[in-house]
């Protein structure tokens, strides 16, 4: 996002053109009116990346505009930046600037920071890293109060953890989270609290156990988990499972299971069309669940039609998309078996044209 695009003063007529778009998009649905979630017009974002630029021993974050990459754009400060990140950046390139053996090589610089106030700072370089490379990154955290974590090729060295812990209040309840580095995490905190007591909401009508495909590290697991007699959610990501395992635990949850599966390898359980090992450790089979909901966060590209063919067997379908165009796709097919019967739109990523919708699905 080219910082220019930035423009507070201008978001609520931004977000109502947005919202418009998505609704002229999936009109063809019938969904219900939608209810809309405006972000924080400012420091919303938890996660931030910039590549650093070497002018002699002068170092620059940068960012490319998609349309002129050639050319790099120096940034001074980034305003959509959650406060933490804000106030670590400048202070974190004077000292990488004056500190040879963290400067050289340095290609990128990636912050991940929580509503609890933990930061991780994850710096890449394009060489090896040694231990005075790591003696001088003990310095750097203890100066800046935060972990951080070295990169390059076949390489990772961390400097106190590779996580930052997250508090997230959902309808009346802390839940805690354990969220890694280079592991997909809801970058706005502020909407992500809103998609999870929205999610819990439409929820709270259905009954019988959940299956949640695409569960990363348990985000929606968790506060979804109250309203189901048993969860089993699945991921493929390692160290999503890893997370979502650690954070069932933290948060003394016992009616959840996690299994790392695909979604093509849940389609095929699912039609017991071979057996997976994996499973065995559920306290029982997948068909003696009471599956009644399926609960789906998927990439971009939505579901593949496999998993939309499974989907179309359950009663309710709670559905979050990162993509309003795939998610049209996707509802093609289950319209023609569900009615949309919730609808919301969620501004994950203010300022630009990408818009979360929620929508629930309950069969006709």
């Amino acid at each position: 996002m080219p910082l220019p695009a930035v423009r507070p003063e201008q978001y609520g007529a931004l977000l109502n053109a947005k919202c418009a778009r998505v609704k002229d998009l999936l009109e063809a649905y019938s969904p219900p009116t939608p209810e809309v979630f405006a972000s924080e017009a400012l420091a919303f974002r938890m996660r931030a990346e910039f590549r650093m630029w070497h002018r002699g021993d002068g170092l620059d974050y940068v960012m490319f505009d998609p349309d002129d990459p050639r050319n790099p754009i120096p940034v001074e400060s980034f305003p959509i930046a959650c406060t933490p990140i804000q106030q670590k950046m400048s202070p974190l390139r004077d000292r990488l600037t004056k500190t040879k053996i963290l400067r050289n090589k340095l290609f990128q610089v990636e912050f991940l920071s929580s509503l609890a106030g933990d930061t991780l700072i994850t710096l890449i370089y394009h060489r090896p890293l040694g231990s005075e490379w790591e003696n001088e990154a003990r310095t750097l955290a203890a100066q800046l109060g935060v972990a951080i974590v070295g990169r390059s090729r076949k390489q990772k060295i961390v400097v106190g953890k590779d996580f930052v812990e997250e508090i997230l209040p959902v309808t009346g309840r802390n839940f805690f989270y354990r969220q890694y580095e280079q592991s997909f995490t809801q970058p706005n905190a502020g909407i992500n609290i809103k998609m999870l007591e929205w999610a819990c909401e439409q929820a709270s009508i259905c009954s019988g156990d959940l299956l949640e495909l695409y569960c990363g590290n348990a985000n929606f697991t968790l506060p979804l988990s109250r309203h189901f007699e048993y969860v089993v959610a699945t991921e493929v990501a390692k160290t999503s499972v890893r997370a979502a395992r650690e954070n069932v635990a933290a948060n003394e949850i016992e009616n959840v299971e996690i299994v790392r599966l695909s979604a093509e390898e849940v389609v095929q359980a699912l039609r017991q069309e071979r057996p997976f090992r994996r499973l065995a450790a559920l306290p029982k089979p997948l068909h003696e669940y009471e599956l009644n909901t399926l609960f789906v966060d998927p990439p971009r590209a939505g579901l593949d039609d496999k998993t939309v063919a499974i989907a179309a067997g359950f009663n309710t379908v709670l559905y979050i998309s990162c993509n309003p165009m795939s998610l049209q796709a996707n509802l093609e097919t289950l319209c023609a078996t569900h009615n949309v019967a919730s609808f919301a739109l969620f501004d994950q990523f203010p300022y630009t044209d990408h818009m979360e919708c929620g929508v629930l699905l309950q069969r006709k």
